[in-house]
């Protein structure tokens, strides 16, 4: 369930490219695309890292802190959307704004996300969204599906959810994009205004 390696490598080099100094990753798991993440920082770059499982976090955190990059996130053990919808309250302020967002948690949530992460990225940010292929998947044509299709029903949901948002990231003229075939696929909207 972790990010391949070769996506880490992309995040880091697109992190370092931008400059990036502050960033937000929802779904954290045990935290190997969020090493990636702190180690393409600066010194003095800020990750805020949420996720509903803390106990998956500890399982990464050794390699964390071997790296000595803990002190550049700020773990919140929540559902995202709450911690968002706080963050959103009043309206943020210029150096309360994200350079770059990751998401790799609830797919059906991938949506809600989107809307919030609009506004707690700067303009010229980039939020990166996991897991948009969906083993291929998201290709599929009714006719494709079957009874022996192979996904189980919550694999269906979420294949269901990111056709959905695909089609809706295709056309929302707020972002441009790109989805990338790395990993099980990785688009990565950048925010136009």
């Amino acid at each position: 369930m972790s990010v391949p390696p070769e996506e880490g490598q992309l995040l880091s080099v697109l992190l370092k490219l931008m400059n990036a100094k502050k960033t937000i990753e929802i779904g954290v798991f045990t935290g190997y695309s969020l090493l990636a993440t702190a180690l393409a920082l600066p010194k003095d770059g800020q990750i805020t890292a949420i996720d509903c499982d803390k106990s998956t976090y500890e399982i990464g955190l050794p390699f964390i802190e071997k790296a000595g990059v803990e002190h550049k996130i700020d773990f919140i053990e929540s559902e995202a959307l709450p911690v968002l919808d706080k963050m959103l309250q009043e309206e943020p302020k210029d150096e309360d704004l994200y350079d770059f967002a990751f998401v790799d948690a609830d797919k059906p949530n991938y949506g809600e996300y989107h809307e919030r992460l609009l506004k707690l990225v700067r303009v010229g940010g980039a939020i990166a969204y996991d897991n948009t292929l969906w083993m291929g998947t998201v290709a599929a044509t009714e006719e494709d599906e079957d009874e022996d299709d192979p996904l189980s029903p919550q694999e269906k949901l979420d294949r269901e959810a990111l056709v959905e948002l695909n089609k809706f990231l295709a056309g929302d003229p707020r972002i441009e994009m790109s989805q990338v075939s790395v990993g099980d696929g990785l688009t990565i909207c950048r925010r136009l205004y």
